[in-house]
Order: C-alpha cells, then sequence, then structure tokens
C-alpha cells in the first residue's frame, strides 16, 4: 500500500462506511447507519476510520469502486472532487482548454455557463458533502468515551481539528467560488432541512475563525501522518485566505498573509530540489514541499477524476512517446491544452527556455483555430504516472497514483511577495524577492534566472510558472481585476478565437437552481443569474 493514511481510506471504501447520504438537495443530511455509532466511535481506531471518510471523500467519488459515486445527477468519474475543482478553476482561464463536447465543459472553456451547469452543480454539490461528512463526525466526537486513555484522548483532539479543518478549506472553496452558500456546522438539526445562506464576509469571518481555534489542536509541522492536516496546513490556508481577503469582504489582509505565510516558511519545509518530481507517483517520497495533498493508489482509489483525470486528459495515443511513456498504458483521453499564453509565460518559443518548469509541455502549435479539436495546442505533461527513476507504479494501466499538492511551500513564497508589494508590514522586498529568487534559482538550475526587481503583474505570471495546471488561475486573474471584463483578453475568452470581454457576473460562479428551488425561502441567487 502507498501511504499510511491511504491504507485507512481503503478500509472505509471497501469495508467500513461511517455513513451513507441520499441526494437530498439539502445541506445536511440524515446518515443512514450500516454500522453502530456507537460502535464506531467507541475506540480510537474506529474513530479513525471514520475520520478517514473525512479525509476520503476528497479522492474517492464513492464506496464501491470506480463506478460508483456520492452524488446523483453526475457521472462517478466526473463527480470526484479535485476534477470537479480544477475544471472550475483553470478551463475558464489563460491556462487551459478542453476539446470535450461533455455538458458543462463548452460553457466553462468559453464562460458562458448558466446555474443549470453539470460541473458547477457537482462541484457545489460535493463541497457540500464534504462539509456533511466532517459536521457528523465532529457531532459524534463530542463526548469522549469512558474507555479512552489519555493519549486516546490527546488523538481524538487532533482528529477533530483536522475534520474541522477539512470543513473550513470546502468552505473556503465554496466562498472562493460561489460566494455565499448554505450554512450549517454540528450543531444544525439533522435530517431534512432549509439550511441559511451565509454572506461570502460573514463566510470569511467564520473559517478565519475556525483555523485560529484549532491551531492548538492540530499537530507541529510535518509531525502527522503524510496526507493529514498539521499546524502548517492550517497556516496556509489562513495565508491564502488572507491574501485574497480584498476580493472576499472589501477589505484587504495582507499584513495577515505574511505573517502566516512566513510561519509556513519557517516551519521546516523546504522546497524539492528537483520541480518534476513534486508531481510523479512516488511524490510521496522525500518530498520536503508537500504540506498537504490528496492521495491517490492507482490500484486501490480508482475513480476517473484526480490525477487519473489530469494525466490522461492531457494526453492522447500520439502525445510524445505514447501513454505508456505517462505511466498509463491503456489511457490517453485527448482532451485538455495549454491556451497560447501559457507556453509563452517562458518566451515565445518556450522550447527554448532554460526554466526547467517550461520542460513539462510539448508541442509547438500554439494557436487553437478549433476548440474541439485536441490536436492544435501545447500539451501540459506536468503529472505523470511514473516514478523519477522512470519506472512504473505497480499494474500500472489507466489509473494513477500521483499525489496532488493542496498545500506546498512555493505558494506560500508567492504569497508573502505578493502580500509584500500590495502593502503588507512585517515583510520586506528584498526578503521577497529572495524568495522569489528560491523559485526561480530551482528551475534554472542556477542564478542566470534571478531578478533583481518583482512587480505585482511579474508576481501574477510567476505564480503562472511555478502553480500552472494546480487549480490556482481563476482566483488568481479576479485578485489581480484581470478574470472578466476587457483588462486582459486570451483565446478563446468569451467564446470567440481571438478572446473578447465577459461581465462581471463571472466573478463567482451561481448557487446551483435547483437548490434555489428547494430552498427559495433562504437561498439568494447570485446577481446576473436570475432567480
Amino acid at each position: 500500500m502507498k501511504h499510511n493514511f491511504q491504507k485507512i481510506y481503503i478500509i472505509w471504501a471497501l469495508v467500513f462506511a461511517m455513513t451513507a447520504f441520499s441526494c437530498s438537495k439539502k445541506l445536511d443530511r440524515m446518515p443512514i447507519n450500516t454500522t453502530s455509532n456507537t460502535d464506531v466511535f467507541s475506540t480510537i481506531d474506529g474513530t479513525k476510520q471514520a475520520l478517514a471518510k473525512v479525509y476520503g471523500a476528497f479522492a474517492l467519488t464513492g464506496s464501491s469502486g470506480s463506478g460508483s459515486s456520492d452524488l446523483g445527477g453526475i457521472d462517478a468519474g466526473t463527480s470526484d472532487f479535485l476534477r470537479l475543482y480544477w475544471n472550475a478553476q483553470e478551463l475558464p482561464t489563460d491556462e487551459a482548454l478542453c476539446a470535450w463536447g461533455d455538458p458543462g465543459i463548452p460553457d466553462l472553456n468559453e464562460i458562458s455557463w448558466t446555474s443549470g451547469n453539470l460541473l458547477l452543480n457537482g462541484l457545489y454539490n460535493r463541497c457540500i458533502y464534504q462539509i456533511t461528512v466532517a459536521n457528523s463526525f465532529i457531532r459524534e466526537t463530542e463526548n469522549v468515551p469512558a474507555s479512552f486513555s489519555d493519549e486516546d484522548k490527546e488523538n481524538l483532539t487532533h482528529f477533530r481539528a483536522e475534520a474541522r479543518f477539512v470543513r473550513a478549506y470546502q468552505y473556503w472553496v465554496l466562498m472562493d467560488l460561489f460566494g455565499n452558500p448554505p450554512f450549517t456546522d454540528e450543531n444544525s438539526k439533522i435530517g431534512k432541512i432549509a439550511p441559511p445562506q451565509i454572506k461570502r464576509a460573514d463566510l470569511f469571518t467564520y473559517i478565519e475563525s475556525e483555523l485560529k481555534a484549532i491551531e492548538p489542536d492540530l499537530v507541529a509541522p510535518k509531525q502527522n501522518e503524510y496526507g493529514r492536516a498539521d499546524q502548517a496546513a492550517d497556516w496556509a490556508l489562513l495565508a491564502r485566505l488572507y491574501l485574497n481577503a480584498a476580493v472576499y469582504t472589501g477589505t484587504d489582509h495582507y499584513t495577515d498573509a505574511i505573517t502566516y505565510s512566513e510561519k509556513v516558511i519557517n516551519s521546516g519545509y523546504s522546497l524539492d530540489t528537483h520541480y518534476n518530481d513534486l508531481f510523479l507517483a512516488d511524490n510521496n517520497v522525500n518530498n520536503p514541499e508537500t504540506i498537504l495533498s490528496i492521495n491517490y493508489d492507482g490500484n486501490e482509489t480508482q475513480n476517473y477524476g484526480g490525477t487519473t483525470f489530469l494525466v490522461n486528459a492531457c494526453i492522447d495515443g500520439s502525445t510524445g512517446d505514447g501513454p505508456d511513456a505517462y505511466g498509463v498504458p491503456a489511457g490517453g483521453w485527448g482532451g485538455i491544452r495549454a491556451r497560447s499564453p501559457l507556453p509563452k509565460l517562458f518566451g515565445d518559443d518556450y522550447t527554448a527556455s532554460k526554466d526547467k518548469r517550461a520542460a513539462l509541455m510539448l508541442g509547438t502549435e500554439y494557436d487553437i483555430t478549433n476548440t474541439t479539436t485536441f490536436a492544435e495546442g501545447v500539451k501540459v505533461i506536468k503529472f505523470r504516472n511514473t516514478n523519477s527513476d522512470g519506472s512504473l507504479p505497480a499494474n500500472a494501466s489507466t489509473f494513477v497514483s500521483t499525489d496532488f499538492p493542496l498545500f506546498r511551500l512555493a505558494e506560500q513564497y508567492l504569497i508573502y511577495a505578493e502580500a509584500v508589494l500590495r502593502g503588507g508590514t512585517g515583510g520586506d522586498k528584498a526578503t521577497a524577492i529572495s524568495y522569489i529568487n528560491k523559485l526561480r534559482e530551482r528551475a534554472y538550475g542556477n542564478t542566470s534566472g534571478n531578478v533583481a526587481n518583482i512587480t505585482l503583474p511579474f508576481i501574477l505570471d510567476e505564480r503562472a510558472r511555478e502553480l500552472y495546471y494546480e487549480g490556482f488561475r481563476r482566483t488568481d486573474l479576479i485578485r489581480f481585476g484581470e478574470f472578466t471584463g476587457s483588462a486582459y483578453i486570451w483565446p478563446w475568452k468569451g467564446g470567440i478565437k481571438d478572446g473578447t470581454s465577459v461581465a462581471d457576473k463571472y466573478n463567482l460562479f451561481p448557487i446551483p437552481a435547483s437548490d434555489v428551488a428547494a430552498n427559495p425561502d433562504n437561498l439568494t441567487q447570485n446577481p446576473g443569474y436570475g432567480n
């Protein structure tokens, strides 16, 4: 088995399920127990298995293999959290374009979605599902069994803090993408309820308070099992939250972004020597940079989302040396490629760049004249199902064993630098430049790519060079005021080959029309999307 905590994912998926949820449109759903909750939570091992379901909702679509889903109304493989989140964060931007005509995909490509978009509704429901599972865990662990030892009690405290972290993360996703979602916590009524809507600024305050409250109950940085949250993950999410605070609340928190990014920077994590190793099948081994990941095992956590999607969708049978070279001999779906601005961030001819981050692309056909033709456009092979020594994982076929970094140290260097440039206090520009040059020294292998000065436009570009295809671009463009409107036009923005302006309403995704219809007294649709 690949990971320590990954094994617990499998136990949950194949043997144990804390709860099964209906396809109700309500936020908090009544659990249908196949095992008594009293039995499950009476031991620390059972409680850890229940925690695994909280984490497992990141990596698994359901409890019965690749064809099962916890969600209704959407294809099982499409219902995976990372696949849905990645599509929402990357396809509407200047980084990626998908050739498929699957429901919801063209609308994301063109920034023309409505409140009925299948993929956006799936993401919304997937986030709510994981929040529901976390709420259930927190509720069930409120009372400590008398049989628990002091060590058990300490572990339970950590478990509860981790469940609250996962819940805070998913509320951050909902806040960032949908703005004003429905809200429940462990104190909400169980069953078919009509949850209240929380305003974006109020949700910001809630997430901030939760992350600060759980900080002392999380284990110290680098002291948890791989794939579980520690204090550094908590600080990393706070830093990300504060960097985008002006978007969420109208009030900036750049000084706080500096404070918490520095906490992560000083917590013992370090840059991986080899950039490409961060995105390979053995990226769980000797990886000093990744703070928290979604863990995958191609044999045991099979679904058609996650990194299985990221590897297969970016190649077809004719890409490079074929699917075998990327660790998926039976794969290669031919869907996603880069829009021309991405490779051009590395120069007019990215293949001549000495920046090794550009080496994870293939092809020189920059222009895409037909959105449905995969052959057009530069291919991105950043994620691969191969090990760092070139070997393949055991039984490699279609499903991928590469873990996905939710948080890594490089992002914190970039947060620090941007927050300093935006006027945050407690940091300085010289240190910010030194952090940026750490990333560039890794990328170039020496100091030849170092910079003597940095500006905000440079930071936006550097974030793309460092973090492309990791699910950041939509949020970044919105923070810089370049996602909607005409300030920045890229190919196929607005569904036009040369690009066009789009309405500001698209800075937020709509609340699913089905949810608004089911809860009309509480839910108000985001502006521009009707009732």
